[in-house]
């Protein structure tokens, strides 16, 4: 070995890996998906004030509970007069799902204490974990600032959102004239386009996600509900794996 060349420390060679990304640029990169939650966020403010729930209720429902298919069937089930108990079991089953991305996301914050690493986890979302798997491509840990900044603008602009609905939601009886609907189908299909853009299988991982969508159609015709994802995901993930290390 060269003595004259400068030994590189294990310490030294993890910070050399991370992500320097700033808080900013989590913002910047939030940019893309804000019509998804302003579409989806607006459509559940009018869901919320339809409902009967009060401009601080809904308010509130935004910013503790966070979830848009969470809050329809929130909504509805208030509206029916659910129980408090079938509410939260309902919720808890749906939102099941969270435990996958917060598990795919939490090795690139392996470099974080518990406490950090459960900040990060309260505020993922959908949108916000395909921002951050695509971000991820490449790339051993991913900025702390940079996913409070992604995070962080989700959130308030999910509450601005859901507040604008409640507000105005009154005057619009037909959102799916201005296409609102298939906003956040729209921004998913993007966020999976740049995703296998950047990937070097492209093959595999275009037969994962087709193992994925007849794992979630065969689930929904057995009936499994919110569950259909869960079982897609677990499925699909699997055979990537084992196709992976077959290949």
């Amino acid at each position: 070995m060269d003595k004259s060349m400068p030994m590189v420390t294990k310490s030294e060679d993890i910070l050399e890996t991370r992500d320097h990304a700033t808080f900013m640029q989590g913002v910047k990169d939030c940019i893309p998906t804000l019509l998804g939650y302003l579409s989806i966020g607006f459509a559940a403010g009018v869901i919320e004030m339809t409902a009967g729930l009060s401009m601080a209720e809904i308010a509130l429902l935004s910013l503790i509970l966070y979830a848009g298919s969470a809050q329809f069937i929130a909504a509805g089930m208030l509206a029916s007069n659910g129980s408090a108990a079938a509410i939260i079991f309902t919720i808890f089953f749906v939102n099941l799902r969270h435990l996958l991305l917060s598990a795919a996301v939490s090795p690139y914050f392996r470099h974080l204490t518990p406490l950090k690493n459960m900040w990060i986890g309260s505020l993922l979302t959908d949108e916000s974990f395909g921002v951050a798997m695509t971000r991820a491509i490449g790339r051993k840990t991913l900025s702390e600032r940079w996913m409070h900044g992604l995070n962080i603008t989700a959130y308030l602009n999910w509450f601005a959102a859901n507040m604008a609905g409640a507000y105005f939601g009154r005057w619009i009886t037909n959102p799916e004239q201005f296409g609102l609907d298939f906003a956040l189908p729209a921004m998913f299909i993007g966020l999976i386009v740049l995703q296998l853009i950047h990937r070097k299988n492209r093959k595999l991982h275009i037969n994962v996600a087709i193992i994925a969508v007849v794992c979630v159609v065969l689930a929904s015709m057995a009936s499994l509900g919110s569950m259909s994802i869960i079982v897609a995901a677990v499925v699909a993930a699997t055979m990537g794996v084992v196709m992976e290390r077959w290949k």
